[in-house]
């Protein structure tokens, strides 16, 4: 029988030390951290995004997701404007400056990705690992 313990605490080391390589080098090489990256990937990809979207995407609170959209624009990486749809939100979007680090950062973060998981599983062990972490997302949530 498998030891659910063992699955647990890989998973979660795995997870951590990812994310501090992740960091680590984002802001050696971009002076970006690796929590900054991550909203200005999701603004990249939402255009229209509010702060509330970010916090549903990200699963934090929409105060937690506030302060850090406030970091990113006294960076000069964002931008709140009026919602056109609800003048009591505002949509944010990235700066040219933004844009620009982010095409930076994303090198560096598949970069770093290809060395810890790419170079080491093969491509089929990947993507079935892709889709156990999507089902047990999946069953979480419901």
């Amino acid at each position: 029988m498998v030891d659910l313990k063992l699955v647990f605490h890989e998973l979660v080391k795995v997870q951590i030390e990812l994310w501090d390589a992740i960091d680590a080098r984002l802001r050696s090489e971009c002076d970006l951290q690796l929590t900054w990256f991550e909203v200005m990937r999701l603004l990249a990809r939402l255009p229209e995004a509010r702060v509330q979207d970010i916090a549903a995407e990200f699963s934090i609170t929409v105060g937690g997701t506030s302060k850090v959209v406030d970091r990113l624009e006294a960076a000069g990486l964002c931008r709140r404007r009026p919602n056109p749809t609800d003048r009591r939100s505002s949509v944010i979007e990235l700066t040219a400056k933004g844009r620009r680090l982010l095409g930076k950062a994303t090198v560096v973060f598949e970069d770093e990705l290809q060395v810890r998981l790419g170079d080491v599983l093969p491509e089929r062990s990947l993507d079935q690992f892709r889709q156990t972490l999507t089902t047990l997302r999946r069953a979480g949530r419901s």
